[in-house]
């Protein structure tokens, strides 16, 4: 095998494994859609918020610290504790569940009915209101995320790869975990989604609100499930981006790569979320290999949205989403 297809093949495998961290936080988007119709712009600063959570309660810091500090003259800053990350997520889960019951209490129960624009016009409100909340709770310095997930190159791989090909392939360890989580979290999900009576209704609901409280179904219930739900995948998605490049503010820039990973997949699928993403993520680290000398590199900057728009054009509803009919 030549060199050049060598290299192509770790690249491809390392372009997989992005498109799994993309499609994490796509399946968030892809979950509230089919609940309620409608775009969550918030998606990508629930797993900001939950990231930030989550590093305050492990390293026990106080929330609004500097607030309280500014207001009453005082110098608080910890609690003098650390709590343990498994304790740590499960307490950081739980603020997801909270914060889902106040967002159906607050915004969602007061817009029963309305058009799904402002329904979006609420998630962006919703969006800059959170970040706004987790840089007044948590402050906005960068923290370093460390919850026992193994990073760095795997050995196994590399001492796998240097035996077929003679050359070591790096994948990081923490790539191939978000692989294996993200596979068991789309199982479950899908199995969710099509075999259980909640995921019937959450399906209902997106179809039609006053259709499925006529039929007895608890849109309060359904949203609250489904931000809960959504809000867990976006603490999995910062964990593990979290992680990766630390806990900062533009780790609620992720959403904006979830879009065309979306296009890719449909809004509706579950199933699709991945597959976008895994397309997404092995597209542009090949063609940033192949083409991007030719073009001056930085290929990965615009590769998913320039496909994303040639999906727009020929399949508008993604390789996985629902073709939609209107009768006029």
């Amino acid at each position: 095998m030549t060199d050049q297809l060598i290299y192509s093949a770790e690249v491809l495998l390392n372009g997989l494994m992005t498109g799994v961290m993309y499609a994490l936080v796509a399946l968030g988007f892809v979950l509230i859609f089919k609940a309620s119709g409608v775009f969550n712009y918030a998606q990508g600063v629930m797993a900001l918020f939950a990231a930030l959570t989550l590093v305050g309660i492990q390293q026990g810091q106080v929330p609004f610290a500097h607030v309280i500090n500014a207001t009453f003259g005082t110098n608080v800053e910890e609690f003098g504790w650390t709590v343990p990350s498994v304790l740590a997520i499960a307490l950081t889960a739980l603020v997801m569940v909270l914060l889902a019951w106040l967002i159906e209490k607050l915004v969602l129960q007061h817009l029963v009915g309305q058009e799904p624009i402002i329904l979006f016009m609420a998630t962006i409100g919703l969006a800059y209101f959170l970040e706004g909340l987790g840089d007044l709770m948590w402050g906005a310095d960068i923290k370093t995320l460390e919850v026992g997930v193994p990073q760095g190159i795997s050995d196994t791989v590399e001492g796998l790869t240097d035996r077929w090909f003679g050359y070591g392939f790096f994948i990081d360890r923490l790539d191939i975990w978000a692989t294996i989580i993200a596979a068991l979290l789309v199982a479950a999900l899908v199995a969710f989604s099509q075999y259980t009576k909640q995921g019937r209704a959450m399906r209902a609901v997106a179809d039609d609100h006053q259709a499925a409280l006529s039929v007895g179904i608890s849109l309060q219930f359904i949203w609250i499930m489904v931000w809960s739900i959504a809000g867990f995948v976006a603490l999995v998605a910062g964990i593990m981006w979290g992680t990766k490049s630390g806990v900062q503010f533009s780790l609620s820039l992720i959403a904006l790569k979830a879009l065309p990973v979306l296009m890719l997949g449909g809004f509706t699928s579950i199933p699709g979320a991945i597959v976008g993403g895994l397309i997404i993520g092995v597209g542009e680290k090949l063609f940033e290999y192949w083409v991007g000398p030719m073009v001056g590199g930085a290929t990965e900057n615009w590769f998913a949205y320039v496909l994303a728009l040639v999906f727009l054009v020929f399949r508008p509803q993604g390789l996985f989403g629902e073709r939609i009919i209107e009768r006029v």
